[in-house]
């Protein structure tokens, strides 16, 4: 368990690659269900454990996660999150270098629920719903490329499915169009920073959650 932060109202978690965050049909432990494991034996609660999940990671994906230890804070973190008042950064290592190197991207998306999977299609598309995100190099190697992204909208599989329209796919990120696996199924897409008014103190949280170490290539970067 990578705890970055906790207090009597939040706890934030930096998700391993491969972690659920919340249970699915799999019916692999989520990652909500060891954060209550740990609460529990920290502090020595008798009982249930309260934890609000509220915002999820793709599996394959890794970095920071909150949850709610209260319900007072799940309610006014829900609120903040639907406002896009929690500003969240990520970094991807991506395939090539993407041109220009700073930019806004705009496409409408449609989700396929059977495949999991979301398409670029025209703004006339049934379903279909813009999704908006900056992104900006970092830094670039002979093969791979390091860019932050900022999202303005939430849709499903937004960075994957833009940085792949452009022809830069996420590093491992088969579903969309990456040449090759990573190793240890991960795709190379980390939740990096975080930051927020507290719902309850309402001082300035911010986190950042290290890069994850079972990928030389994250060194590298």
């Amino acid at each position: 368990m990578d705890v970055l932060y906790e207090d009597n109202h939040l706890i934030i978690v930096n998700k391993a690659a491969g972690e659920i965050v919340q249970g699915d049909k799999t019916g692999d432990e989520p990652l909500s269900e060891a954060v209550k494991k740990y609460i529990k034996e920290k502090y020595a609660k008798p009982g249930n454990v309260f934890l609000g999940v509220v915002h999820r990671l793709d599996r394959p994906v890794s970095g920071v996660v909150i949850f709610a230890r209260t319900s007072k804070a799940l309610a006014r973190l829900n609120a903040m999150f639907q406002k896009s008042e929690v500003k969240k950064t990520y970094h991807a290592i991506v395939e090539g270098t993407p041109q220009p190197e700073t930019a806004e991207l705009q496409h409408w998306l449609v989700r396929n629920e059977k495949q999991n999977k979301a398409y670029v299609a025209g703004r006339d598309k049934t379903g279909a719903k813009l999704a908006r995100l900056d992104y900006a190099l970092l830094s670039k190697g002979e093969n791979y490329s390091l860019v932050e992204v900022h999202l303005h909208t939430g849709r499903h599989h937004q960075i994957r499915c833009q940085l792949s329209a452009i022809g830069c796919p996420v590093k491992g990120d088969l579903k969309y169009g990456a040449r090759r696996s990573n190793p240890d199924g991960s795709i190379c897409l980390h939740a990096r920073h975080i930051r927020f008014e507290h719902p309850v103190s309402h001082q300035i949280v911010e986190v950042t959650a290290p890069y994850p170490e079972t990928l030389p290539i994250w060194r590298k970067f």
